[in-house]
């Protein structure tokens, strides 16, 4: 059977000194750390590369903190980046806002916080999980023709997308409940979650932190 392996890399750390989900809002761009984090998050794939892994695509979100992301892995490993929709940022009914815990005690957003298990305030869990597989295996199928006959070295793939569609992604691929808290993902900036395929199969999740030197101080807003 085929082995391949996709590898889901969270984005750098963003601009942001308002604190504002920015969800998926524009021109949220990375911060001077956070292109630091994405250099450093490139060499180590392009480490892999030189030690005979097989990576040959690169997928990345639309919005341009991904897209930030994916460029220094771009240039380092001369791949192109495929745009996909399907791995953006979850819907968020609290998107543009600041001061987050503060506002959710005013009664005028407790209808949107009646159901966490769905959850009431945004895209379901369930939804982006579903998109999120289905672009992998789209991702993988495409590193797989790309490497073509690679003498035994697994297609990889990497699609640099966000921290809760990633986070919700494992879950699935884990066989875990999707509701959680959020201060419990295991999905810091420029995190890899790593699946690895057997056929169309996952068959083992493995999590790496290429830049956990960079992580102490960094901004981190809870569901961006």
């Amino acid at each position: 059977m085929q082995r391949s392996t996709v590898h889901l890399v969270r984005h750098g750390e963003v601009y942001n000194p308002e604190g504002v989900l920015y969800g998926r809002l524009p021109e949220f761009h990375l911060s001077d750390l956070g292109r630091r984090m994405a250099e450093q998050m490139a060499g180590h794939f392009e480490e892999r590369l030189r030690g005979g892994a097989n990576i040959v695509h690169l997928v990345a979100s639309p919005l341009i903190r991904a897209q930030e992301t994916a460029q220094p892995v771009a240039e380092a490993l001369g791949l192109a980046i495929t745009t996909d929709p399907r791995i953006i940022e979850a819907e968020n009914r609290f998107e543009g806002m600041s001061r987050i815990k503060s506002r959710i005690r005013q009664p005028r957003y407790w209808p949107l916080l009646v159901n966490p298990f769905r959850p009431s305030w945004g895209e379901p869990y369930a939804r982006q999980a579903e998109r999120m597989l289905v672009a992998i295996q789209d991702a993988r199928r495409s590193a797989v023709e790309l490497a073509g006959d690679a003498e035994g070295r697994p297609a990889e793939a990497i699609l640099v997308s966000h921290q809760l569609p990633i986070w919700v992604t494992r879950l699935a691929a884990e066989h875990r409940r999707l509701w959680h808290d959020p201060r419990q993902r295991e999905c810091t900036l420029t995190s890899i979650t790593s699946l690895d395929f057997v056929g169309d199969t996952i068959e083992r999740v493995r999590y790496a932190e290429p830049c956990a030197d960079l992580l102490p101080g960094a901004a981190n807003v809870p569901g961006a």
